[in-house]
């Protein structure tokens, strides 16, 4: 089934202006790491989440800082939203010592265990059977705790999908799969690669409910995860959440590439006239949530903490040399 937008009165007031700090920091993130890449001292290759920042934003809000989430290559957002700190992201581009992997993963490889973001991986559809396997291990523990698997459409094209998806419903467990339908893996469209557009729809045959919300609405998002957390901690099983959105930059790299002929300049244009930061903010100030001062504050903010954010990273030495061997089998 497909999801409305909720009443902000069901959302409480701290928890959207948190969102809207967080979205905001994101957008910064990838906009700032566009315009620092073609200066090639990021020599990782570097996946963008520009254009679709609500969909990390709206389900790590509805998490505990002692659930799992997992991601993939475009992971950026995720590590940002369920608490990775921002410094160690940067750094870890740069391949630094004080990169939230040690410098040695890059953008693909982010990690954060001390907030319960545990990896990125940039095999496809990689990390959906790890994230069923940490919550059959909080099942064994008796722990209440919810893992998340995000993922891109064309991870549904992998047999791990199905695979998992069956046994996560076989052992009724805690995990929520989010599909980030951005439309396109790599240059291909979704349809020249599936034979419907109806991803939430795949785990029926698993017995796995899903829905399909828009992923440009930060409070849809927030939502069909709300919706989806509580009934894992309520122990009801798995969920699929289909979040439809859209990239703005190419798969991989900081530019705009409809040039390429896989996509149109209109195409693209039409999806940033809902530009999901847009309509999270004009959604705010319209219901005095936030006043124009507050939006130009924490822009400033964010902008501030980005910066130092770079020159921690610039300045942050590499790892020695006796280190390139280490956790090498």
């Amino acid at each position: 089934m497909k999801k409305k937008t909720p009443s902000l009165k069901s959302v409480p007031a701290n928890v959207l202006r948190d969102m809207y700090y967080m979205i905001v920091k994101i957008r910064k993130e990838g906009e700032r790491i566009a315009e620092l890449y073609p200066e090639q001292e990021m020599r990782c290759p570097t996946h963008l989440s520009i254009g679709q920042e609500a969909v990390a934003v709206g389900v790590c809000a509805n998490l505990r800082k002692d659930d799992y989430v997992f991601s993939f290559h475009r992971c950026h957002a995720h590590y940002l939203a369920k608490g990775g700190e921002l410094r160690r992201l940067v750094a870890e581009l740069y391949g630094k010592k004080t990169g939230c992997a040690g410098g040695v993963g890059g953008s693909m490889h982010l990690v954060a265990p001390d907030v319960g973001f545990m990896g990125a991986s940039s095999i496809v559809a990689g990390t959906i059977p790890i994230a069923t396997g940490t919550a059959l291990a909080s099942v064994m523990q008796g722990s209440d705790r919810v893992s998340v698997a995000f993922f891109g459409d064309a991870g549904v094209e992998e047999g791990t999908f199905h695979e998992t998806l069956n046994f996560a419903s076989l052992k009724n467990l805690p995990v929520i799969f989010v599909c980030e339908n951005n439309l396109y893996a790599t240059h291909a469209h979704l349809l020249s690669r599936q034979p419907a557009d109806n991803i939430f729809e795949r785990g029926e045959s698993h017995r796995v409910p899903g829905v399909c919300v828009d992923g440009n609405d930060l409070l849809a998002v927030y939502q069909a995860a709300k919706e989806a957390v509580d009934r894992c901690r309520r122990g009801q099983g798995p969920f699929l959440i289909e979040c439809k959105t859209y990239r703005w930059r190419e798969h991989v790299g900081p530019y705009y590439d409809y040039d390429l002929g896989y996509r149109s300049k209109e195409e693209l244009e039409k999806w940033m006239a809902r530009c999901p930061v847009s309509i999270y903010e004009k959604v705010l100030l319209e219901n005095g949530i936030l006043s124009q001062k507050d939006v130009s504050t924490i822009a400033k903010e964010v902008s501030e903490e980005m910066e130092e954010a770079v020159r921690f990273a610039k300045e942050s030495p590499f790892p020695d040399e006796d280190e390139l061997l280490k956790d090498v089998y």
